[in-house]
């Protein structure tokens, strides 16, 4: 049988070295190819109706028309503002608040895009004048162009209205209570594969890691400018004195776990990452009737989440194009396995073969051949989650997702 023809825009280490490892045959063709990892204007260029490209059953590409629907932050705010307003109409019980004052869908930090929402901005400062808040440029990553602020005089250049475009920004309010380890601030980066929208069905991968700062958090205000102390980009922390090149300044999940479990104990530690798995869900059900849920398409998202000093997870952003470069060894092993494990979950196992394949995506994997992907949500089969989750808990897997 043929081999697997893999395309990607720019070299991408682990991805071309999981696809050569699985025997896939790298080419250069614009369009003699069966796997692209493309990035995102491709994507757009592609599905362009006046490109003239049109998908062979046997093509899959890494996104979705309109992605940016959650991985851009205003777009992302909105749809999920659409989803609450939706819910609050039909009396959701997730919408009622719990013994800490917040409902399940209290988990993206208030936020106001700038210039559009700035007179809505400047009432929320005046009405909470000790907040603090971080900028966000709604259409950048890896921290560039992030700022954070406790003044109104800091954004008045948003007060005519006149700034737009790639100048817009998001002001969300700054989660000033995170959780510490050894006094530092950290985040989580974790990996979500999404085959389809409509059924929607999504799978979280256990392998994930923790992003540290590299100077003390404070919460001074004299130490708000400390882009070292208070963003955990790996692309800022690395120009720090005090980065450690070894381990790049991550943990493993399953250390942040164990970390979890030893301080505030087994249940809160469950109960933690089951709030991780609902925030990551109600952001993709916020998404989906927006969605075009083309069949030659899947996502491999990066979700990135903050944890407060109660254990309560916050969104901070969705990102389209997660980094597939390698900082140390221990981020290599783990790009490759995310990436050798997400082909033998979207990759039908008779795409080649003409006779029998399945168009575009698989909507059926075996789960056994998939590594460390679990299923985070599959609205055919309500229940295969658990039942995923309750055999491999029996085989003794490293499951970290209950």
């Amino acid at each position: 049988m043929q081999r697997v023809r893999f395309k990607c825009d720019s070299e991408r280490h682990c991805y071309c070295f999981a696809a050569e490892m699985n025997g896939w045959q790298k080419t250069t063709s614009s369009s003699d190819w069966n796997f692209f990892w493309a990035g995102i204007h491709t994507v757009h260029r592609l599905f362009d109706p006046d490109s003239g490209f049109r998908f062979r059953d046997d093509q899959i590409i890494n996104h979705f028309p309109n992605h940016s629907e959650l991985t851009r932050k205003d777009l992302m705010t909105k749809n999920l503002a659409k989803y609450r307003r939706e819910l609050k109409k039909d009396d959701s019980p997730f919408l009622r608040k719990g013994p800490d004052g917040y409902s399940a869908l209290d988990f993206l930090p208030e936020s106001f895009l700038l210039p559009a929402d700035y007179s809505l901005f400047v009432e929320e400062y005046k009405r909470r004048p000790n907040a603090v808040w971080i900028m966000k440029p709604t259409a950048r990553a890896q921290g560039k162009g992030i700022f954070i602020i406790n003044r109104l005089s800091q954004v008045k250049k948003w007060a005519t209205g006149r700034v737009t475009g790639s100048h817009a920004y998001l002001a969300c309010r700054y989660i000033d209570n995170p959780l510490l380890v050894g006094g530092k601030k950290f985040d989580l980066r974790l990996y979500v594969a999404v085959t389809s929208y409509k059924p929607l069905r999504a799978y979280i991968y256990q392998q994930g890691f923790c992003r540290f700062c590299t100077i003390r958090y404070t919460p001074a205000a004299s130490d708000l400018d400390n882009t070292l102390a208070h963003l955990t980009n790996v692309a800022i922390q690395k120009h720090g004195s005090e980065y450690n090149s070894g381990n790049g300044g991550k943990w493993s999940i399953e250390n942040l776990k164990l970390f979890v479990e030893s301080s505030y104990g087994r249940a809160k530690a469950d109960q933690m990452f089951s709030d991780i798995q609902s925030v990551i869900i109600h952001s993709l059900k916020a998404v989906q009737p927006v969605m075009v849920s083309d069949r030659h398409c899947f996502e491999c998202y990066g979700y990135d989440l903050l944890i407060d000093d109660t254990l309560k997870p916050w969104l901070v952003e969705v990102n389209a194009s997660p980094s597939l470069s390698a900082s140390t060894l221990a981020d290599r092993l783990l790009k490759t396995q995310l990436m050798e494990d997400l082909f033998h979950l979207v990759v039908p196992p008779d795409l080649m073969d003409p006779s029998t394949r399945t168009v575009g995506v698989n909507q059926s994997p075996d789960l056994e051949k998939c590594g460390d992907f679990v299923t985070l949500i599959d609205e055919t089969k309500p229940e295969k989650g658990e039942k995923v989750v309750r055999e491999r808990s029996a085989r003794g897997s490293r499951l970290i997702w209950k």
